[in-house]
């Protein structure tokens, strides 16, 4: 009787386990680790609709009735991000970007759009990502993608950016950030405007060489490497990869990088995290090319496959698969009809993007009319469908974006534009991280759930890393001087700053030190005598140089320009 009640207990307390949501495990990231490996997959811009098409292709066209991903579903993640300002527009954050989401999945934490891994603030902290929390428990990481390893997605789980767009930083990070595999495309972050690249400063691929790095740029040289290489960056094209319909042959696939990267991190002892995105299904998905953005579906899934049948003959790896956010307003349908042309979906022999040059050359709708009927086989374009590929659809997509809302029309899909929506997005799971992740849960929820599950400790690496490097808003004055804005970094260094409108002034204080702002003339005194700080204000806010604030916390901080952060000790 005894033993049967015991067991009943032990049945009881599993099933309750495997219903409490991610969310209460957050705090208790250090816990007892149930895996030794984790592996992250992110499909970008990979909504529900999306995987539904891949799969009514494989069906109708391969003959597979499902997709690897399928028998691995657990539930749904919501998106949304935090109010914020991006490119000079304020926006709501029900609707993310790839950032923001990004955070969220590496972190735990929500941000405003277009940051990197930074707390939502005029003086925005560093959030640790779970791939950093693993480099301090000594893990080995790596990071795997078919577009810049220096987007928003890789970006967030090596490096920390007030704007995703400062991808030269980005690149600079990731030499400090101690990553051991990084695979993806990219190079110009990496290479000076000298040689040819995109950075302000110099090439940077000598300093990854010198850290013990192996540099690799083609398929031939990913497999040549072995698990004797214990750190390697592989960069494997000027900016993002070809999508898949367009790529040759020197070109590794989705599932050569992540067959590779699991290949060299399995090798060390202490376990390893790594973060595999299917990056070109969003760019796909953004120029509305369902032809080509099926077949980028399909190269994640193939990777999806690869990175299972890795966890499952280990053992002791967590899976987890999900995506960023919906991208285009893909429906499946349109104009009531009942009906779906896959027939067609199969016949376009290369991208849009690919197209798209010879596309801005036509000048007749027969040249147009050729130009589709060669790249999808449809011969009966009309006039008025070839007039407007030509005058283009009216967004900066232009005839790329015109061609491909004729052809969705033929294939029976439709788009609600060229932007992310606010949609759930899937999740799969294989291993003990599955049970945390189950039903609805959100984003932030995943990272969380990484965490517990290998035992790392995200509050602790974050603690780490804001005791470092913190990240104000930033002007440049007219004579080129950095100037911060005074009351929020007065208050993250526990001074008071009081504006007084009758006399003009603004006066800062902490303990025994006062800085005393005239803004009549713009000038200021530390503790009464004179002080040469550049003073400037911009729509109602203070700024001063750091001089001022070094004085006024005895502290000295030096500013970071390509990071654009302030440094407090050294990394």
């Amino acid at each position: 009787m005894m033993k049967k009640k015991a067991a009943g207990l032990i049945i009881a307390s599993f099933l309750l386990s495997s219903l409490i949501p991610a969310s209460l495990y957050a705090g208790n990231e250090a816990a007892k680790p149930r895996s030794k490996n984790l592996i992250v997959l992110i499909g970008d811009g990979m909504g529900p609709a999306q995987v539904t098409a891949a799969r009514l292709y494989s069906k109708a066209i391969l003959g597979a009735e499902s997709l690897h991903l399928d028998g691995y579903y657990v539930g749904q993640a919501s998106t949304f991000s935090e109010r914020g300002e991006a490119d000079g527009t304020v926006e709501s954050g029900m609707i993310t970007d790839s950032s923001a989401a990004g955070t969220a999945l590496a972190t735990g934490r929500k941000t405003y759009n277009s940051a990197v891994s930074l707390s939502n603030e005029e003086v925005a902290m560093p959030y640790a990502s779970v791939i950093e929390a693993a480099e301090a428990k000594g893990k080995a990481t790596g990071l795997v993608s078919t577009v810049r390893i220096t987007h928003a997605t890789p970006a967030v789980f090596a490096s920390h950016v007030r704007s995703r767009k400062n991808e030269a930083a980005i690149a600079s990070q990731m030499l400090e950030s101690g990553v051991d595999v990084l695979l993806g495309g990219g190079e110009d972050y990496f290479t000076g405007k000298d040689a040819g690249g995109k950075r302000p400063d110099q090439t940077i691929v000598p300093d990854f060489e010198a850290k013990g790095y192996s540099v690799v740029k083609n398929r031939d040289g990913l497999q040549a490497l072995t698990p004797g290489h214990d750190k390697v960056l592989g960069l494997f094209s000027r900016s993002h990869f070809d999508y898949a319909i367009d790529r040759d042959s020197s070109s590794p696939s989705l599932t050569d990088l992540t067959g590779k990267a699991i290949e060299l991190l399995s090798a060390k002892p202490e376990g390893f995290v790594l973060m595999i995105e299917g990056g070109r299904i969003d760019h796909a998905a953004h120029a509305n090319d369902l032809p080509t953005m099926v077949k980028e579906v399909l190269d994640f899934d193939a990777a999806v496959k690869t990175a299972m049948d890795f966890a499952k003959k280990d053992g002791s790896t967590s899976v987890v698969v999900t995506a960023d956010h919906e991208t285009g307003g893909l429906s499946l349908g349109r104009d009531n009809r009942y009906e779906l042309n896959i027939d067609l979906w199969n016949r376009q022999k290369q991208s849009s993007q690919a197209l798209n040059a010879a596309l801005e050359q036509a000048r007749t709708p027969e040249e147009i009319r050729q130009l589709v009927q060669t790249n999808t086989s449809i011969a009966d374009l009309s006039d008025e469908e070839a007039r407007f590929i030509l005058k283009g659809d009216g967004t900066n997509y232009e005839r790329e974006g015109a061609y491909n809302a004729v052809i969705s029309k033929r294939l029976l899909v439709g788009w609600s534009g060229h932007g992310h929506s606010g949609v759930d997005v899937g999740v799969w799971a294989y291993g003990p991280i599955a049970e945390l992740v189950k039903g609805k849960i959100d984003n932030t929820d995943i990272a969380k759930a990484g965490a517990q599950t290998i035992g790392v400790d995200l509050d602790a690496a974050t603690a780490g890393l804001q005791a470092k490097y913190w990240y104000p808003k930033f002007k440049i004055t007219s004579d080129r001087s950095v100037v911060y804005p005074a009351k929020a970094l007065a208050a993250k260094l526990g001074a008071s700053a009081d504006w007084d409108a009758n006399s003009g002034t603004v006066r800062i204080v902490k303990g025994g030190t006062t800085i005393l702002v005239n803004l009549k003339d713009n000038s200021a005194t530390l503790n009464g005598r004179a002080a040469a700080y550049a003073v400037h204000v911009e729509k109602g806010t203070l700024y001063l140089s750091l001089d001022a604030f070094n004085e006024l916390s005895g502290l000295n901080m030096t500013w970071d320009p390509l990071s654009e952060r302030l440094v407090l000790k050294a990394g």
